[in-house]
């Protein structure tokens, strides 16, 4: 990993945070980009003072010109991406009849066209390059059904189809696919007001741990790929 340039969206939450560490550790120039960049920067800071090299920049992954402007500067600041991290995206757990048609648009607009729109905007330039990764977290809901979570299972099912789609499309372009199937992550997801499920955060996974599968998918031997990993909690983590 040394001196590769690892792109993560979503770079202020706790897996994006975690594994910009573990990826900067290996010697990699992280970006960690995020639409509010104040966490991102202290993250960053961290890393930096340690010795490594860490970058934060301002995007709007559902706007077409920040994510070009995005991926445009890091490119040319940095040189080519070499590993995508999609770790961004939000939640609601409620009921069908409780939800807002509001915030189910702006859910939608951010897991499933986000996801598209910075996807197809990296992979545009992984193509020129013939090589690349794209790390995608659908987690268990884009696997499996649970109750209260019709929206939020639909926008990950949509991004299992998609990278799985996309992994055809491009089996022989250079650029590779992994999918993450995590069950519930202790991320600050579960304090959203959105989020209507009282959870026990110690018996979460834990986004350090997370962050070293991301690393161990990442780091791949040339000839060969992790296409999915599914990693659940030992035990039962809903109240």
């Amino acid at each position: 990993m040394k001196d590769k340039v690892i792109l993560i969206v979503g770079g202020s939450g706790g897996i994006g945070s975690a594994c910009a560490k573990v990826f900067a550790r290996a010697g990699a120039k992280v970006v960690l980009a995020a639409r509010s960049t104040d966490k991102a920067e202290q993250v960053a800071k961290q890393i930096n003072d340690n010795g490594g090299d860490a970058f934060v920049i301002s995007v709007d992954a559902t706007e077409l010109a920040s994510v070009s402007n995005m991926v445009r500067e890091i490119t040319d600041d940095l040189g080519k991406i070499d590993v995508l991290i999609n770790a961004f995206g939000s939640a609601i757990i409620q009921p069908l009849l409780d939800i807002k048609p509001d915030d189910a648009k702006d859910l939608i607009e951010t897991n499933v066209y986000g996801t598209f729109l910075v996807t197809q905007t990296v992979v545009r330039y992984m193509a020129t390059e013939k090589q690349g990764q794209v790390i995608m977290f659908p987690g268990t809901m884009g696997k499996y059904v649970m109750k209260n979570a019709s929206v939020y299972a639909a926008t990950k099912f949509a991004v299992t189809g998609f990278t799985k789609s996309l992994v055809e499309e491009h089996r022989r372009s250079g650029i590779n696919f992994t999918l993450m199937y995590l069950g519930g992550v202790a991320t600050p997801m579960w304090d959203d007001s959105k989020v209507d499920m009282r959870v026990q955060k110690e018996k979460m996974l834990q986004p350090d741990e997370v962050a070293k599968s991301v690393y161990y998918a990442a780091n791949q031997p040339q000839q060969s790929v992790l296409n999915e990993i599914v990693i659940q909690p030992e035990s039962h983590q809903m109240v």
